[in-house]
Parts: C-alpha cells; structure tokens; sequence
C-alpha cells in the first residue's frame, strides 16, 4: 500500500498542509493538532462539529513566527482580538500541553441545535481520542468523495485497510500500532474553501452502511519518517 499523500492540522479544525516528507514523533506527525482555538469563558477546545466558520481558515506554519491562522480574509494573525472578532466570542489561540483539553458534539448530526455531549481529549496535541495519533485513509474506502472532508494525515493507494486493525504496521521508517476505526461525524458533512459543498448525505451513508466508521487511528510504537511514495505494510 503506497503514501498518495500526506497532511497535517497545525491548528485543530482549520485546513491542513499537504506535505511531501514528515517526521513521525510520539504525538504523531510533526506539527499535527498542535495548536487550537480556545473559548475563554468555557476552556472548549473549539471544532468544525461545533464551529463550521473554522474550516475556511487555514494554519499557517514559519520558523520565525510559529504557528498562526489566515483568516478568510487573508488577514494572518494569533491576535486573540482579531480572532475573536472573527467568531464572534473571546478565543485565543493556544499550544497542546499536558493538561487533556474539553470537547463537544451535538448528540444530532443533521441539528445544530441539538444537545450537546462533552469529552476529554489526549494530552500533549489537540487529536479527538487518546487512541489516536495518526489517521489513515485508503482511496477505496473513499469513493467519490474529497480527501479533505476527512481530514486523515496518509492517504494510501489500496481498496481498503479495515484489515489491519490490531495489526502493527511500518509507516516509511515510523511503526504505528493500529488500535480503531475512526468514527466519523458531522465533521464530514461540513462545506470547505474549494467548492466542497455541506451534504448531510456524506455522514448518511457512512452510518448506514459502514456503521459510522470510515479510516483508521493508531498510535506512535517508533518515530522515524514518512514520505509520498513509502510504503504501509505489516510489520
């Protein structure tokens, strides 16, 4: 199963950064889910599930600046006031650390206005579950639709890669332990820049006919790297 492409979130929630080569550290890819935007007033780790506006911002990354946010606008800031403005409450833009960050989920894909469940993240990057640390996709697993709606760090050339839950696996030179399924949300059903329009049947058809689940998660058993054109395989 050959890399097609690889990606990371420096910011949880706005648009990734395809990448050519990445480093595979303990948290995951370099960079990944390394920063988020956070509620002032609640400490909520802020989502496209909760705050779709997120995905038409994207991360940016410099050496000499770290890690800021392109507004729509264009406009590149970390200034809380200018994000805040923005969404329309107080945020700031803040960095993983050892404290397990809070987020939400209306309990109703298809309502906005639906309850809402709370949960715990990991420490150390803003990943959705403690059991995830990469995410792999398989084209076939696909179908038709864009890559970008679910947001995995590799996509690979295969028809699927179910089979290798339980299974440790040589990512290019890194070992990832594959422990689940990702389950997805309505994350996937969100509209994004570059005419990915909101369909709800997205969602509607995973759940239906793959049980909710599309993609798998593991997590960093040994670092190394990763590049378009490695291989996965089963170690």
């Amino acid at each position: 199963m050959k890399v097609v492409q690889l990606f990371v979130y420096p910011v949880k929630s706005l648009q990734g950064i395809a990448m050519q080569r990445s480093e595979v550290v303990p948290n995951g890819l370099v960079g990944d889910r390394s920063h988020a935007l956070r509620d002032v007033s609640t400490g909520v780790v802020l989502t496209g599930r909760r705050d779709p506006p997120l995905l038409m911002a994207s991360s940016i990354r410099s050496a000499s600046a770290g890690t800021s946010v392109r507004l729509p606008s264009g406009v590149v800031t970390r200034d809380a006031a200018e994000l805040s403005a923005w969404l329309g409450r107080p945020v700031e833009l803040v960095d993983a650390n050892d404290e397990p960050s809070i987020y939400e989920i209306n309990l109703d894909f298809e309502d906005d206005d639906s309850a809402v469940q709370q949960w715990q993240g990991p420490v150390g990057s803003f990943h959705d579950s403690t059991r995830i640390q990469i995410s792999i996709i398989a084209t076939g697993d696909l179908r038709k639709w864009d890559v970008r709606r679910f947001r995995p760090n590799v996509l690979v050339e295969a028809d699927s890669i179910d089979h290798l839950i339980g299974r440790r696996v040589r990512l290019g030179t890194a070992e990832i332990e594959i422990v689940k399924s990702i389950d997805r949300c309505v994350m996937v059903t969100r509209p994004q820049p570059g005419g990915i329009e909101r369909n709800l049947d997205v969602l509607r058809t995973i759940n239906a006919e793959r049980d909710s689940l599309l993609g798998i998660g593991g997590l960093v058993r040994a670092t190394g790297t990763v590049s378009i054109g490695d291989h996965l395989t089963v170690v």
